[in-house]
């Protein structure tokens, strides 16, 4: 059994650790707008701080391909984790290998933490670049992986450097990987995927890894449309994927071989366009307009998954299972996920989501703080539900 490299296999006193984080938040006027990521980064931060580390900071921020972006700058990411660790001697250096940040990062002392600029204004860190991944290492002694939202990728930062120095995962990654092993490799049963969003196409090997993996899979937002259509049903002028039809039959005799119930919408609510304020109806799926768009779960449909996430031990989510952004079209996903919240927080129910709109859909319906565990990864728990080996993850690992 491989094992996860932790903080207590590294002496990080007196030693310079550098610690890849993933900042990549949104700034506006030179102020961070939402702070998640950073708060997220604090425990590991503070811990290795109160063992008296010399801690490096580094991360990505947007995609500037190589080049110096300004805007891209990590120097307000930094004041805003000052705001979060008052009592720590926080500083930052505007270069990320070279002489500068060498020089800034031998001279610190304990307990200090220095953070570098950009990672991405290097053009070799995204190809894993030696060059890079030797300039990393001579900043520091160790190194610690604290940004499970870039585990998928083979980054010079990543994948590379944890190969030249000694490494471990931080607090927040070592959180993330127990958590969503246990929904997928060791989960109570029965087991419920619910993956929504609008194309089979982005998602065919999360679809075709969990039939072989879930008792029941819920399959939601415009990507339904395409399941529907191959089951030979009208769905008027609903957004759908027809090239896809051969596969989602493959899909189905796939989950049926499994013993995977596939849940589709058994009713829906429709309009003529996706706009706001627009007169609705609620049809059932054999019902749908001609000139009509699916939109959105209907009542019975919301009722369904209400009796199956009651009869279920652990729920995995991913995509929203209408058009969230545009109420009153994201009613059905507010109403399951509240309800997977009230199950979780009676204690009946693991819940695991991940995914940048499913983050927003569950904050939205005021769910998220009652989920089990709300991963901020996006790429990385995609592939982690397909079954894929992440990079990141595989290089902190024993045996």
């Amino acid at each position: 059994m491989k094992k996860l490299r932790s903080l207590e296999d590294l002496g990080v006193a007196g030693k310079r650790v550098l610690v890849r984080v993933d900042f990549n938040v949104p700034v506006q006027n030179g102020r961070v707008i939402s702070d998640t990521r950073v708060r997220q980064a604090v425990p590991t931060l503070t811990e290795l701080v109160a063992k008296g580390a010399k801690v490096i900071v580094a991360s990505h921020m947007g995609r500037p391909k190589g080049e110096i972006v300004p805007e891209l700058s990590l120097e307000p990411v930094t004041q805003s984790l000052k705001t979060h660790m008052p009592e720590t001697d926080i500083s930052f250096v505007t270069g990320t290998i070279g002489q500068a940040a060498k020089t800034a990062s031998y001279a610190l002392l304990p307990g200090q933490i220095l953070v570098l600029e950009n990672l991405r204004f290097l053009p070799g860190e995204e190809c894993n670049d030696y060059d890079v991944i030797r300039g990393l290492a001579q900043l520091a002694d160790l190194y610690v992986d604290d940004a499970f939202s870039c585990a998928h990728r083979a980054h010079a930062s990543i994948e590379g450097i944890a190969k030249y120095l000694p490494s471990a995962a931080g607090r927040l990654m070592a959180r993330e990987i127990d958590s969503l092993s246990r929904a997928l490799e060791n989960p109570a049963r029965p087991l419920t995927a619910v993956i929504g969003g609008s194309k089979i196409s982005t998602k065919l090997g999360i679809l075709e890894n969990l039939v072989t993996n879930v008792q029941n899979l819920v399959i939601g937002g415009a990507m339904a449309n395409t399941f529907l259509l191959a089951d030979g049903l009208g769905i008027g002028t609903s957004l759908c994927e027809p090239d896809m039809v051969g596969t989602v039959k493959r899909i189905k005799v796939k989950a049926e071989e499994e013993g995977c119930e596939l849940i589709l919408p058994s009713d829906a609510v429709t309009a003529p366009a996706l706009e706001a304020g627009i007169d609705t109806r609620t049809v059932g799926i054999d019902e749908v307009p001609a000139d009509q768009m699916i939109l959105d779960l209907g009542p019975k449909s919301v009722a369904r998954l209400t009796n199956v996430f009651a009869d279920s031990k652990t729920v995995i989510w991913n995509g929203p299972l209408g058009a969230f952004e545009v109420p009153p079209f994201n009613d059905g996903t507010k109403a399951a996920a509240r309800q997977v919240a009230v199950l979780t927080a009676s204690g009946e129910l693991i819940s695991i989501a991940g995914g940048g709109d499913t983050v927003a859909a569950l904050e939205a319906a005021g769910s998220a703080d009652d989920f089990s565990y709300v991963s901020m990864a996006g790429g990385a728990f995609l592939e982690w539900l397909e079954g894929r080996a992440l990079p990141g993850v595989a290089v902190l690992l024993d045996g």
